[in-house]
């Protein structure tokens, strides 16, 4: 299940790596003599170098702390600056989070260029492949022309992976391959629009990549990961019909109903039906945790159960939206801020904190409690969630921890590093079947059909209702649990407005939500409205305010200073 990444270190240990860190320089270090030594001109050469280029996917270079930008998950960008979680931890820990958070942030924050960094650490091993497995060809021949166009299509697919991650957050970046000269490199502005070179990479992937995964292996790039990749990128473009046959083409033969939502986040069923693209992560043989989920390591529950560090926490805004109404269907409308569920933050009387039980007729969507942990309910297999010992400021953070990046206590032996608990093997998806479910949903309502819109989102909805119900310390069910389908969607709006609600709840803290809210052309209106509301319970998210420019992060300043004026910053900052 995690060969693949047992497979990088063992050949990096063979020293057959000719690769160098771009570090900060990543513009001026594509060592192109280094590429035509005779000695890596050969097939080891090559697939150590790919293996290496996949290395990446997990957002680490080498060590574990400070990778936390550069996250898989995206968990710093996608979900920390959006309405459905706050950084966590107490406000004085890891500042340069909370200018991500509230939109203040700078081109110095060492979180944009851990991103930077990394993820362009990722294009100059796949450019170092693609020109190694040129000069392979070109001379030895050792690899067949069947599995180097093989290895051609599972480095692009990477390097589109690793462009895409970077545009999102940058939007304005230099476009680098392994046709790029030195003399080019150097001086290379950061002016081009990089989609149209990421969509060649990846209509290049979807033709060559096989349905099957190189090896068996699981972290592998294949043609279902490019048709849904290509369908993403093509959905940000809006163009909904040639992103639609794509997501189909994924879909087809598959049926998410059969498919238990609460695998997708559990570290002894990982490789399911599914997954489809995934970092894999995994405890070295030592004990050691650089190729594990370092990017997550801060998310763990705070307290004596893992020692660190209680980042990453649920908004209450996100925790009230999967109340539902007396039809087990969710409030379009944000009425579910009505009168709402808070858990023990506001009391303050220590008899009543003391003896606080979880209200259970609240009516919730069961996606809640496999989501977020909350105080009074079943938590895998830690026991019942205590409240206020397992967080670490909560009038700072509120009340909620996430469940999503945590693997049971029982785990710890196998898949988390030696005495480091809050570091793990769990594997994070980056994209999911489900995910594919509501963009194909979302293609569907803007071409107005809405019949099939309603098929897949209630497929999505009737798969929660079969979740297990979570139990209080008293062994009753925690909520009053209903998800139902929808009967129909009234019209158009009716249906986008459910298909948006519905991405929110089933892929919350899955790093997708500020970026989706982006694309979308609502990032404004609904940040301002959740700060508003959120900012009533924890007063350091009252007052933010959203800009044109907040769509997207500064290039890192040391990135500009280095380019001699090539790299422009980007507007607003």
């Amino acid at each position: 299940m995690k060969n693949i990444k047992k497979n990088i270190v063992y050949l990096l240990g063979l020293g057959l790596l000719t690769l160098n860190s771009c570090g900060d320089e990543f513009l001026t270090k594509l060592p192109q003599g280094e590429l035509s030594q005779p000695q890596i001109e050969n097939q080891d050469g090559v697939e150590a170098n790919l293996l290496s280029a996949y290395g990446i996917m997990n957002g680490n270079i080498n060590g574990t702390w400070g990778n936390y930008g550069a996250a898989p998950s995206q968990w710093v960008f996608g979900e920390m600056p959006s309405d459905n979680a706050h950084k966590g931890s107490e406000a004085s820990d890891q500042p340069n989070m909370n200018m991500i958070e509230g939109f203040n942030t700078n081109s110095t924050n060492d979180n944009l260029s851990n991103m930077w960094r990394v993820y362009y650490e990722g294009v100059l091993r796949v450019n170092n492949t693609l020109k190694l497995l040129a000069a392979e060809q070109a001379g030895t021949q050792q690899i067949s022309a069947d599995r180097a166009l093989v290895i051609q299509a599972e480095g692009r697919m990477l390097r589109a992976h690793y462009y895409f991650y970077l545009w999102r957050v940058f939007k304005n970046i230099p476009y680098v391959d392994e046709n790029t000269t030195y003399e080019e490199s150097i001086t290379k502005p950061n002016t081009e629009d990089v989609l149209p070179k990421i969509i060649d990479d990846l209509e290049f992937a979807v033709a060559n990549l096989p349905v099957e995964k190189v090896n068996g292996q699981a972290g592998r790039m294949n043609k279902a990961i490019a048709q849904a990749y290509l369908g993403k990128v093509l959905l940000y473009q809006k163009k909904y019909p040639e992103a639609l046959v794509l997501f189909n083409a994924v879909m087809t033969g598959k049926d998410i109903t059969t498919m238990p939502y609460q695998n997708n986040f559990d570290v002894t069923k990982e490789d399911g039906p599914e997954a489809i693209l995934v970092a894999k992560h995994a405890i070295n043989s030592d004990g050691g945790g650089d190729n594990a989920n370092v990017g997550d390591m801060l998310n763990s529950i705070n307290g004596s159960f893992t020692g660190c560090c209680g980042f990453f926490q649920p908004s209450i805004d996100l925790v009230n939206a999967f109340k539902v109404d007396a039809n087990g269907l969710p409030f379009l409308d944000n009425s579910y801020r009505t009168n709402p569920y808070l858990s023990d933050l506001k009391i303050t009387n220590p008899t009543e904190l003391a003896n606080y039980k979880v209200n259970v007729n609240l009516a919730m969507d069961p996606r809640l409690d496999y989501t977020v942990g909350r105080r009074g309910v079943q938590y895998l297999d830690w026991g019942i969630m205590a409240g206020n010992t397992w967080v670490r400021s909560q009038n700072y953070a509120g009340p909620f921890v996430g469940i999503k990046s945590t693997i049971p206590r029982s785990e710890f032996g196998a898949n988390a590093a030696a005495g480091v608990n809050y570091l793990t093997g769990l594997d994070v998806n980056i994209i999911r079947l489900a995910d594919v479910y509501l963009m194909a949903a979302e293609c569907n309502v803007e071409m107005n059909d809405l019949p099939e819109a309603l098929r897949l989102v209630n497929a999505i909805r009737t798969r929660a209702a079969n979740l297990p119900h979570k139990k209080n310390e008293d062994g009753v069910d925690a909520a009053k649990y209903n998800v139902k389908p929808y009967l129909s969607f009234t019209d158009q709006d009716h249906a986008r407005r459910a298909v948006r609600f519905e991405r929110r709840l089933e892929l919350a803290m899955e790093g997708h939500r500020f970026f989706d809210l982006v694309r979308w052309g609502v990032a404004k209106q609904t940040i301002e409205s959740y700060s508003a509301f959120e900012g009533q319970h924890l007063s350091s998210f009252l007052g933010i305010t959203f800009q044109p420019n907040h769509e997207y992060w500064p290039i890192p300043q040391g990135e500009i200073d280095r380019s001699n004026g090539s790299l422009t910053q980007n507007t607003g900052y």
